[in-house]
């Protein structure tokens, strides 16, 4: 076995694969992020690769399924655990990962010859840390996020609300900004200051970038036929962010460590609701609000 090391969000995670397994090949995304001599005392979870083989399974209960961009997801409460199913396509093969009830350790069942393998392990890993991170006080988002002057904003909303173009926006209004992450940055409150970080998973945008920056703010779109800015505050801001934090919202241990982490977050950050048209004027008016 051949251990490869990652730094993410401030965290180190190993993976252990054997040597024929081209992990370089396969998670490009994670490239950025390799690192050499990490102490493993912070090792938020340990990733082991495995060929697939005839295993006696606890069938366990579902708890969560869903299909998107990643494939064909299914998350079930073992003894002790939990079982991850994925499957890139429909009618594809079931790759599984077990891993403990805090996310620790995960062992996956990788069948190589699928030709998505590597999408396959890259979103395994993204579930396993975004539920990892809870327990230290870290929350991965389904967000996109623009640095601009030292700062980082997070713009979240439902699946085709527009976030993508809304940091395009951004990015076209403001000289110097530029993009953190298109789908998945991680928030954590580093000796008390909110931080946003750039991971490996970004979506459909190839933008994976070991960077992080203190966060200015944080605001959900919905589209309208004008454009207004709301500001949100105490129990209106959480409320405004907790839907688009990843969580097993049945694991009580779990969601309990998320909602602390929003409760701090929310109290120090601004947080607003942007009912917006796609154009300029919203992207000015939004970041006029949080400056």
């Amino acid at each position: 076995m051949k251990e490869h090391t990652y730094r993410i969000a401030g965290f180190t995670v190993t993976l252990s694969a054997p040597e024929a397994l081209e992990v370089d090949c396969l998670l490009p995304s994670f490239r950025p992020f390799r690192c050499v001599g990490c102490s493993s005392e912070d090792r938020l979870f340990r990733f082991l690769v495995e060929a697939p083989e005839c295993r006696q399974q606890d069938e366990g209960t579902l708890v969560e399924e869903s299909v998107n961009d990643f494939g064909h997801v299914r998350l079930l409460k073992t003894t002790g655990g939990y079982r991850i199913e994925v499957r890139a396509t429909a009618h594809g093969v079931v790759h599984c990962v077990y891993t403990d009830d805090r996310f620790t350790l995960a062992t996956a069942q990788l069948h190589q010859s699928d030709p998505r393998a590597g999408e396959v392990l890259c979103s395994m890993l993204r579930i396993v840390f975004s539920q990892a991170v809870l327990c230290r006080g870290g929350i991965s988002l389904h967000a996109s996020a623009v640095a601009l002057n030292g700062k980082a904003y997070i713009f979240m909303g439902k699946s085709g609300t527009g976030k993508s173009t809304h940091a395009a926006l951004w990015l076209r209004c403001f000289p110097g900004s530029s993009l953190l992450n298109d789908d998945n940055p991680v928030v954590y409150i580093v000796d008390g200051q909110a931080v946003v970080y750039g991971t490996p998973w970004s979506g459909k945008t190839p933008c994976y970038k070991n960077e992080s920056f203190a966060l200015g703010g944080i605001v959900r779109l919905v589209q309208a036929g004008a454009n207004r800015f709301i500001p949100q505050e105490g129990v209106d801001a959480f409320i405004t962010v907790l839907p688009g934090c990843s969580v097993i919202h049945k694991d009580t241990k779990l969601h309990e460590q998320l909602c602390n982490t929003l409760v701090r977050l929310t109290a120090q950050v601004p947080v607003g609701v942007l009912e917006c048209l796609p154009d300029e004027e919203a992207a000015r008016l939004c970041a006029a609000r949080l400056s």
